[in-house]
C-alpha cells in the first residue's frame, strides 16, 4: 500500500513552503488510496510547544487534508534508542568531541587546500580512554554515522537520476551531546517501520536524501521513492526564507484566502499542468502527477490566490456562505439578494461588509468637477424609494430625454455618485437594495 507522510516541527506556524510538501504527500496517498500520516516532529523539547501542534491540525482541517494517522516523534524515542545501538554494534555509529570552533578550523583548511569541507574522522582514531578524558572535560560526544565512500544513486520522481558521492558528505550527527535524537536518524526510522514507501520534500534535503538511503540500508529498510519538489521564490525570483514568515497559512487565512483557491495553485504551482480553479479537492487528486513537476525554482505571488478566491466565492450557493452575510449585517430577508447582488463584486468575503454598508448608509460620492451640474439635474429626477429592478432604467431613461447625455457619459457619473465607485454591481439589481442616497440633495 501506498503510504506518505507529513512530519512538521512544532516550533512555528505552517507556511506556504511547508504547505507545498504537505499536499504533494497527501495527493500521491489518496491517488493511490493509501495512507496519509501526519508525524509530529516533537524531538526537541525546548523548541516544540503545543500550541503548534494545534495549529499545525487546525491548518490541515481548514484546507481539508485529512491525515489517516497521527504519530508524534517524542513518544518513539526508544525506537531511535534501539536504532543507535545496533548501527553501533554494526560499527557504524562512533562518538566525535569536536568544538563548533574547531570543526569551523578543519572546514577553513581544508577549503584553503582546495579540498571539500568534510568532517576528517578523527574521531575514529581515538583510544578509549582519549575518549574518557574527553567526556570529562567536554561532556558526551555527538553520534556520527559512518558512511560507505561510495556513489549513492537514487531515481528522483521530479529530478530524475542523481548520484552523489558519499566522500563528498561528512558523516551525519544523529544524536546531539545533549542526547537529543536529529531528523535524519528519527525520519529513516519513523518511515522504516511505518512502511513509508514514497517521500516528497524540498530540493534542499538531497544531499540528507543520500545519506538516509545508507542508513535505511543499514538497519535493514526498504528504501522509499524519493521526490525532491523545487524550492520557492518571490514573483521577482528572489529568495523567498525570509519572507516565509508572513506567508504562514493562519496568516492567509485570515486575508480572506479560501482553501479551494490555495489548493488549485499549490497543487499545480512549477508543474507542466496550468492552474485551474477546483472546488472539489477529488479533482486534484485525480489530475495529480509528481513526474510533471520541474526543478527549477518556483515562482510564488501571494497576490495570485486572491483572483481565484474571488472565482471561487463567485460559485457560492448562499447556504454556504450565509453566516458571513449575516455577519456583514444583511437581514435574513435581504440575504439571498444581496448575496446576488455582491457575489461577483467580492476579491474575500471580507468585503461583504464593506457593501453593506453602502446599501445600508449610502456611499460618499464621487463625482467629477465637470459632472456636478449634471448629477444635481439627474438627482433631482431620482424618484423616491424604495427602489425596484426598474428604478436603474427608468431613471436613467429620464436623465438621458432631459440632458440628451448617453452612454458612459450618462451611467458612470451617476453610479459613481451613488456608490462612490466606478465599478460594481450591475445598477438595476443594486438600486433595490440601496437604503440611503447621500449624493441626493
Amino acid at each position: 500500500m501506498t503510504t506518505t507522510r507529513f512530519a512538521p516541527s512544532p516550533t512555528g506556524h505552517i507556511h506556504i513552503g511547508n504547505l507545498r510538501t504537505a499536499l504533494m504527500n497527501y495527493l500521491i496517498a489518496r491517488k493511490a488510496e493509501g495512507t496519509f500520516i501526519l508525524r509530529i516532529d516533537d524531538t526537541d523539547p525546548e523548541r516544540s510547544k503545543e500550541e503548534y501542534v494545534d495549529g499545525i491540525k487546525r491548518d490541515l482541517e481548514w484546507l481539508g487534508l485529512h491525515w489517516d494517522r497521527l504519530e508524534r516523534q517524542s513518544e518513539r524515542l526508544d525506537r531511535y534508542a534501539d536504532a543507535a545501538d545496533k548501527l553501533r554494534s554494526m560499527g557504524r555509529f562512533y562518538e566525535a568531541f569536536e568544538t563548533p570552533t574547531e570543526l569551523d578550523l578543519k572546514r577553513k583548511k581544508q577549503l584553503n587546500m582546495g579540498k571539500p569541507p568534510v568532517y576528517d574522522r578523527a574521531a575514529l582514531a581515538l583510544s578509549e580512554a582519549e575518549k574518557d578524558a574527553l567526556r570529562a572535560e567536554r561532556g558526551d560526544g555527538v553520534w556520527r554515522f559512518k558512511l560507505d565512500q561510495e556513489r549513492i544513486e537514487w531515481n528522483d520522481g521530479i529530478l530524475g537520476d542523481i548520484s552523489i558521492d558519499a566522500a563528498s558528505v561528512s558523516d551525519p550527527v544523529l544524536i546531539r551531546g545533549d542526547g537529543q535524537v536529529l531528523y535524519t536518524l528519527a525520519s529513516v526510522v519513523d518511515d522504516t517501520e511505518m512502511g513509508v514507501t514514497n517521500v516528497v520534500r524540498g530540493s534542499d534535503h538531497v544531499t540528507n536524501t543520500a545519506t538516509q538511503i545508507q542508513i535505511i540500508e543499514a538497519l535493514g529498510g526498504t528504501v522509499p521513492a524519493f521526490a525532491h519538489h523545487s524550492l520557492l521564490t518571490g514573483p521577482q525570483g528572489e529568495a523567498l526564507s525570509k519572507r516565509l514568515g508572513t506567508l504562514a497559512l493562519k496568516d492567509l487565512r485570515e486575508q480572506g484566502v479560501q482553501p479551494a483557491a490555495l489548493l488549485s495553485l499549490m497543487a499545480r504551482l512549477g508543474s507542466s499542468d496550468p492552474v485551474e480553479l477546483h472546488g472539489d479537492i477529488e479533482d486534484l487528486v485525480e489530475g495529480f502527477d509528481i513526474s510533471r513537476f520541474g526543478s527549477a525554482p518556483t515562482k510564488f505571488d501571494a497576490e495570485d490566490l486572491f483572483p481565484l478566491t474571488a472565482r471561487y466565492l463567485a460559485t457560492l450557493p448562499l447556504e454556504a456562505v450565509a453566516s458571513h452575510v449575516a455577519a456583514a449585517g444583511a437581514p435574513d430577508d435581504m440575504a439571498a439578494q444581496f448575496w446576488d447582488v455582491t457575489r461577483e463584486n467580492i476579491t474575500t468575503l471580507r468585503d461583504l461588509e464593506g457593501w453593506w454598508s453602502l446599501m445600508r448608509d449610502g456611499a460618499e460620492p464621487q463625482i467629477d468637477d465637470e459632472d456636478k451640474e449634471f448629477v444635481a439635474e439627474a438627482l433631482a429626477l431620482l424618484p423616491d424609494g424604495p427602489f425596484d429592478g426598474d428604478t436603474w432604467g427608468q431613471w436613467t431613461a429620464a436623465v438621458k430625454a432631459q440632458t440628451g447625455r448617453k452612454g458612459r457619459g450618462l451611467f458612470m457619473p451617476l453610479r459613481k455618485a451613488l456608490t462612490g465607485q466606478s465599478h460594481g454591481p450591475d445598477m438595476s439589481a443594486l438600486m433595490p437594495l440601496l437604503q440611503v442616497v447621500k449624493a441626493r440633495s
